[in-house]
């Protein structure tokens, strides 16, 4: 269906109007038929039938033949049968005068004709067809009855005549047809089949100068008109827009030029600026790497510039610094706000030297700020240096140069105390000599000057003369001994390491401690309890020997300082000195029993002038100079382990030779 409604729908027009022409033209024959043919049905079943009916009826109930047609059966079926010609009539049938029936006509298929007469009005009644009940009178009887039914057929040749008037009127309507369908198409087909092949003419050559042909005063010639005028429009608008085209022809010609000259600039552009992006990074990257804090203000003084180091110095990140005025990113620069305006004002360079800050950790720290103004006032760089560690330096060189003068003053005067020393120990060699019974020179000059030598000598005995000059030796000879210890001891290192075995190297450090710092008011070494664990199995170690004394000395006498300040009632003072072999590594512990230190001061006590004693007494350097001995001239290791209360135990580590060491590890005094 869909299929033949497409079909339908493709054909031309004019097959259309034909086709709906032709199912017009059959569906008003269809219906004239079917109304003809009803109302002739109607007419013959109300008017036609009914008449030729009762004509019949009459007819056989005339005296004579109702008479003859109830004498017998045979007599009635005899008269039906003349009633056979009728074609109108469907069947016949005769009653006597007891209601019996006598005698039936029956045309087409049998119809249940009643037995009985008195059963005819109720038959009639349900049967649809036509029918005629005729009572046969007859003189002083019973009457008979003649019941008639019609057909409900039309007759045969109405149809063929029907048909036949039909088939005229269908002719003639397709002659009407075939000429008005030629009307059509020469009056609409062919005005729209040009206009399509125009159409399809401009569409192909795209000429908007073609036109139809005008026609008649109706639609399809408004169409043609409307049509060309559409061609008309279409042929202004096309000049339109080729004058349009040609004009953005040159326009983008024009644009095309100008594109590639903004390209060629930027791409000129883009080089210059990734060029300067880089060397603004390069700057950046030199600014951040340089050790100084910079920071560049504006003539506003908000910061335009900062570096790394100036976020670590302020804590403020370059983000956070940027575009705010410099006294709040860098909070420590608001005391010198009044040298910045001058700096600016002036355009002069201003230096401002040794600026005490407190670090993160509240540590002073010392800076030296420089204010360098830019030309024609457009700002000016803040550079802020780190002078902690130089000064500390300046001080440790100052430091130095005190001790190696110190030094060299030692020297000289234990060359200068040696000849008295000397000359004493020589006379007491002397006295003794001159004393004794036994040199014969001696008994010679007692009897020339008239004493018994044996007499003076029981003299001196009686008044211990001989012990006190053997004290007077001892005592020289004890003196001799520290100046030739502080004269190995202020010899400047050669720096040149020597096999040297550990244990006389450690017992030549306690007896300078011992002699030593026993004149040092308040600070009694020589009652302090010194416990010895020597390994046996250590070699002789590369060391530089007055270096290594010098550290075990600093150790020393920091040990019996920290025993000197334990309060009253605590236990005796003890060192305790231990070698042993650790791996590639010959290791020395000397561990107190003195007030320790808490892990603040432990981690700071090898930091350059840090000291935690009252002012005069204590440079800060020992432990510093001692760390750096250990680690730069021995390639050495050295930590400290304490606790408050309970003692210090420092350790130094020295590579044994022949033995390739690891690494050293990173001791100091963060070690535990």
């Amino acid at each position: 269906m869909n299929k033949l409604r497409q079909r339908l729908d493709n054909l031309p027009v004019g097959h259309k109007l034909l086709a709906a022409l032709l199912v017009l033209l059959l569906a008003v024959l269809l219906l004239a038929n079917l109304a003809f043919i009803s109302a002739a049905y109607w007419i013959s079943r109300e008017s036609l039938t009914p008449q030729s009916l009762h004509t019949l009826a009459r007819l056989i109930a005339s005296p004579a033949l109702s008479q003859q047609a109830l004498s017998s059966p045979q007599a009635a079926q005899a008269v039906l049968q003349h009633l056979d010609s009728y074609t109108s009539l469907r069947a016949a049938a005769l009653y006597d005068r007891q209601g019996n029936l006598l005698a039936q006509l029956q045309r087409g298929s049998p119809l249940p004709l009643p037995e009985q007469a008195s059963a005819l009005a109720n038959w009639q009644q349900q049967e649809f067809r036509a029918s005629l009940l005729q009572a046969l009178p007859e003189q002083a009887r019973q009457p008979g009855y003649l019941l008639l039914v019609a057909s409900s057929e039309v007759p045969g040749a109405f149809y063929t005549g029907t048909l036949s008037a039909s088939l005229v009127i269908l002719l003639c309507s397709l002659l009407f047809g075939v000429w008005v369908l030629r009307q059509v198409r020469r009056l609409i087909t062919r005005p729209i089949r040009r206009l399509e092949e125009l159409s399809q003419r401009v569409t192909r050559e795209e000429n908007y100068a073609l036109r139809a042909r005008p026609g008649n005063q109706d639609e399809i010639g408004s169409l043609a008109t409307a049509f060309n005028t559409m061609l008309e429009r279409m042929a202004n608008r096309e000049r339109e827009l080729q004058e349009a085209h040609a004009q953005t022809r040159q326009q983008s010609e024009a644009h095309e030029r100008s594109n590639r000259k903004l390209a060629l600039e930027v791409q000129v552009r883009s080089k210059i600026e990734k060029k300067l992006t880089g060397f603004q990074k390069y700057l950046n990257d030199i600014i951040d790497s340089m050790p100084s804090a910079l920071i560049a203000v504006d003539e506003q003084l908000y910061v335009s510039q900062w570096n790394q180091q100036a976020s670590r110095l302020a804590g403020c990140t370059a983000e956070q610094a940027l575009h705010r005025p410099c006294t709040q990113a860098f909070a420590a620069l608001r005391d010198y706000l009044l040298p910045l305006q001058q700096c600016l004002a002036r355009q002069q360079v201003q230096r401002i030297e040794r600026v005490c800050w407190p670090d993160a950790q509240g540590q002073p720290r010392h800076y030296d700020l420089t204010l360098y103004p830019l030309s024609g006032k457009h700002g000016l760089v803040i550079r802020i240096d780190d002078i902690t560690e130089r000064l500390a330096m300046e001080a440790l060189m100052v430091q130095s140069e005190k001790m190696l003068s110190i030094g060299g003053l030692a020297a000289g005067m234990a060359h200068e105390i040696n000849n008295p020393l000397g000359a004493i120990l020589h006379n007491v060699q002397n006295i003794r000599r001159r004393l004794s019974v036994d040199l014969p020179r001696n008994q010679d000059a007692a009897l020339s000057s008239g004493v018994r030598l044996e007499a003076v000598n029981h003299y001196l005995q009686a008044r211990d003369i001989p012990h006190l000059l053997e004290g007077i030796q001892q005592a020289g000879s004890r003196a001799s001994r520290i100046v030739r210890h502080m004269l190995s001891f202020s010899r400047r290192s050669d720096h040149l390491l020597h096999p040297c075995a550990l244990e006389p190297l450690l017992e030549q450090a306690l007896e300078i401690a011992g002699n030593d710092f026993a004149l040092v008011e308040g600070l009694d070494f020589q009652h302090l309890h010194i416990e010895r664990d020597y390994a046996s199995d250590l070699p002789a170690v590369p060391v530089i020997a007055s270096e290594l004394e010098q550290v075990l000395l600093n150790l020393l006498k920091n040990a019996a300082q920290a025993i000197q300040q334990r309060p009253a009632g605590s236990p005796p003072g003890r060192i305790l000195l231990r070698t042993r072999r650790c791996g590639a590594w010959a290791q020395i512990e000397l561990q107190d029993n003195g007030m320790g230190m808490d892990d603040a001061v432990r981690k700071r006590i090898f930091e350059p002038f840090f000291t935690t004693k009252d002012v005069g007494q204590g440079s800060g350097l020992g432990l510093s100079v001692s760390y750096f001995i250990i680690t730069n001239n021995h390639k050495g290791q050295m930590d400290v382990q304490a606790r408050p209360g309970q003692g210090t135990c420092f350790t130094l580590r020295l590579p044994l030779p022949g033995v390739l060491p690891s690494p050293p590890a990173q001791a100091g005094a963060d070690t535990e």
